[in-house]
């Protein structure tokens, strides 16, 4: 590995989780191609022809040959840039309610906040978002903040990204949408890395809107109460809740806005939140 501190596109590798997403997965892939020359695609059980729209593309692909999950499929694509030797990784949704072009952003705000786990946080046109996502979102960043012992913008989002820290951490518990909360507070808690926000633009099928997305594979109810069992079992575990409550209330998150224009409620920051152990 090279002896450096920086992130180039050369270091990244991007992970991208498909479920039946035929609709959209080739435009997803030759977009993600256009900012880093290594994507991986977990094709997990689909019965679409998913991996068939992108069988020409230089891409790694990895096949499960039954559903396992969104954690199952991420797991197995940070083993695999871990194996290739990647210092970083950036995930993204098959769906295409991730822009590629964001990539880059979440690279520079990795390099200005060394070591940090990268959100790409919806607050750009965050009202196309459907009243229930926001809803679980909100409820979501409350229990998740206070787990992590410090606040976290927009824990739910997909787009992010891993530095090798903690994206090759062992033994990250949660399947579904729940391994994606637990990778957060396995950063904080473990890895001692902080988290730090970007602002992207909230992409959902409405009036109006050329793009077209399937369904959404996130089910408010089971899927929101997995990620309360498991965050209600973190926040037990360490154990002194309200202590820990409170200190995760005190601070501001951190968003690295440098033009401080996405979110009134944001002010640009220079330094990544601390983890607290």
């Amino acid at each position: 590995m090279r002896q450096q501190t920086r992130l180039d596109r050369d270091d990244v590798y991007v992970v991208i989780p498909a479920l039946n997403e035929a609709l959209r997965i080739r435009g997803v892939v030759e977009d993600a191609l256009a900012h880093c020359a290594q994507v991986i695609v977990i094709d997990d059980g689909s019965d679409d022809g998913t991996a068939d729209r992108i069988a020409d593309l230089p891409v790694v692909l990895l096949r499960h040959a039954a559903r396992m999950g969104k954690g199952a499929s991420l797991r197995d694509g940070f083993a695999e840039a871990a194996r290739r030797g990647a210092r970083a990784v950036v995930t993204m949704d098959g769906d295409g309610q991730h822009s590629a072009a964001d990539i880059p952003r979440l690279v520079a705000a990795a390099n200005r906040h060394p070591g940090s786990l990268v959100v790409g946080a919806r607050l750009r046109k965050r009202a196309s978002q459907p009243l229930y996502r926001r809803i679980g979102n909100e409820f979501g960043d409350w229990g998740i903040s206070w787990a992590c012992g410090f606040r976290v913008v927009d824990s739910q989002s997909g787009q992010r990204l891993y530095p090798a820290t903690v994206f090759t951490l062992r033994d990250v518990h949660g399947e579904g949408f729940a391994f994606e909360a637990q990778m957060l507070i396995a950063a904080a808690r473990r890895a001692g890395t902080g988290v730090v926000a970007v602002p992207i633009e909230s992409r959902y099928a409405q009036a109006g809107v050329p793009l077209q997305f399937r369904k959404s594979h996130f089910r408010l109810g089971p899927d929101l109460w997995a990620i309360i069992r498991h965050v209600a079992h973190e926040i037990i575990t360490h154990g002194r809740p309200f202590r820990e409550y409170v200190r995760a209330r005190a601070a501001a998150p951190v968003i690295d806005d440098l033009a401080g224009e996405d979110d009134p409620a944001a002010t640009p920051v220079a330094a990544a939140n601390g983890a607290i152990r």
